[in-house]
């Protein structure tokens, strides 16, 4: 049985060529096109799909809208697919923070073939459908990491790890414009998103944080008042109390950077003056790094249900006991202002 694909997309040229990658693929067949949001999130309900590829910029309805009414009317998984974000970056995070699964370009076409990315999106159209279709916690054995509850983490500076999917770039940017200048702790982010799109995340969140907000960089010294966020072509560790790094482990994970490799390498550096947050997102990855975390006594929370746009990750979580705290955004912003500055800005 194939994946069932849906296309949006106004450019008569852009929609050629996705038809052109889908049927490419022997898994894959379209189901319908659509040349607005409007029709989309009609079609969306008449003829539901495993996967809707949105384009941004479109008449009548454009992609964020389709995306935020889709999300709330007839559940989908959705992949924005558009040919630049030169210009609509909040439209690309405004997409993620209502519930598209993840970002990607255009590919090109050249000499009556697909000239590039073709292959690549049809690589992320199967890893998205079955991260999707998977179950929220997968039984497995722990890692190495997790086992060692007795063991001691190193004193070193305070750090904020935050890892996020499907739904978090909002949720951060949300958490982090709350946060003082000169913030008492560093922030080091995990957020799954296609590599294409890192340094324009940083850049989103930079113009709504009293931050500075930086790509972490390979055996990078961390300080505190500081924002990293993980470039995501590689696993972002700790490999020191102060130092980030980066890896190719654990491999075959789809998506990159790993949360758990992150939370895992943390839990063996970082001081218990520290915390890590497990926002909404699919899957399971970062529960079982939370519970290292945890373990190591460092305080863990998790999203609420309620706030989520995917209650996959925090659920997994939950379900470990390895979130000290469930708390709303806004909760979580309160409990790390109280935590590392000692304001409780809400009685």
């Amino acid at each position: 049985m194939s994946i069932r694909i849906g296309i949006a997309n106004d450019v008569r040229l852009a929609t050629e060529v996705l038809l052109r990658v889908v049927e490419g693929d022997t898994r894959l067949s379209v189901a319908w096109t659509a040349i607005d949001g409007a029709e989309a999130l009609r079609l969306c309900s008449e003829q539901p799909v495993d996967l809707v590829l949105m384009d941004l910029k479109m008449p009548n309805m454009d992609g964020v809208e389709a995306t935020r009414r889709i999300m709330a009317t007839c559940p989908c998984p959705i992949l924005i697919v558009t040919s630049t974000i030169d210009g609509h970056l909040d439209m690309v995070y405004q997409a993620l923070g209502f519930g598209a699964l993840d970002v990607t370009t255009t590919p090109v076409v050249g000499d009556n073939r697909i000239a590039d990315s073709g292959n690549a999106l049809q690589s992320k159209i199967h890893g998205l459908c079955k991260a999707h279709g998977a179950e929220p916690l997968a039984r497995r054995p722990l890692p190495a990491a997790v086992s060692c509850q007795g063991e001691v983490a190193q004193a070193g500076p305070s750090i904020v790890l935050i890892g996020a999917s499907t739904g978090g770039p909002a949720v951060i940017m949300g958490i982090l414009s709350t946060l003082p200048a000169n913030f008492p702790a560093a922030i080091v982010i995990a957020q799954h998103i296609d590599p294409e799109f890192v340094q324009g995340l940083a850049e989103w969140l930079g113009g709504h944080s009293r931050n500075p907000i930086k790509l972490a960089e390979a055996g990078e010294r961390i300080s505190a008042g500081s924002v990293y966020v993980a470039a995501s072509d590689r696993n972002l560790i700790m490999s020191a109390p102060d130092r980030l790094d980066y890896t190719d482990e654990p491999k075959g994970s789809f998506y990159k950077p790993c949360i758990n490799a992150l939370f895992t390498s943390a839990a063996r550096q970082c001081g218990k003056n520290s915390a890590a947050m497990l926002l909404t997102g699919m899957g399971s990855d970062g529960a079982e790094g939370l519970l290292a975390l945890k373990q190591a006594g460092i305080a863990t929370v998790a999203q609420d249900e309620q706030s989520c746009v995917v209650y996959g990750m925090p659920r997994a979580a939950a379900a470990l006991g390895a979130a000290a705290l469930i708390a709303t955004p806004g909760d979580i912003s309160d409990f790390l202002i109280h935590k590392f500055i000692g304001i409780t800005q809400h009685g």
